[in-house]
């Protein structure tokens, strides 16, 4: 069952990443795109803006098909968690913890699970079982 929990874990998180990943880079399910995230990127300090949008997008969309994958779990671990703690740092830390103010508590959670996989393992159910 363990197996299944983490298949089951990984799946969710990493197409959902995948998905946040595609709203910055091609502006797909209700995204703003490279453009418009750059430009947002700009306005709390992330400069060059598209540059930034660019590699959180990458980080978001590669991480989140190998977490999916269970293809180079510790790799796609870093780059999700990485995004979070970006966000963390960038947006929701000086609102406090909980996200009824906007806060971190959701992409702290986020971070944790993604952490969690990656020094765990992705479990049977998964590229890295096979491949090495």
């Amino acid at each position: 069952m363990i197996n299944i929990g983490l298949l089951i874990i990984r799946l969710v998180i990493g197409l959902l990443f995948v998905g946040h990943g595609a709203q910055k880079l091609f502006g797909w399910f209700g995204g703003h795109g490279l453009k418009g995230t750059g430009g947002w990127f700009e306005s709390i300090g992330m400069k060059p803006g598209v540059t930034m949008a660019l590699i959180a997008g990458l980080a978001e969309f590669v991480g989140g098909i190998l977490f999916a994958l269970g293809l180079l779990t510790p790799v796609a671990g870093i780059l999700i968690a990485g995004t979070m703690a970006m966000a963390i740092i960038k947006v929701h830390a000086p609102n406090g913890l909980w996200i009824t103010s906007n806060g971190y508590e959701f992409n702290l959670t986020l971070l944790a699970v993604a952490i969690g996989v990656a020094l765990i393992g992705p479990g049977k159910y998964a590229l890295d079982a096979f491949l090495f």
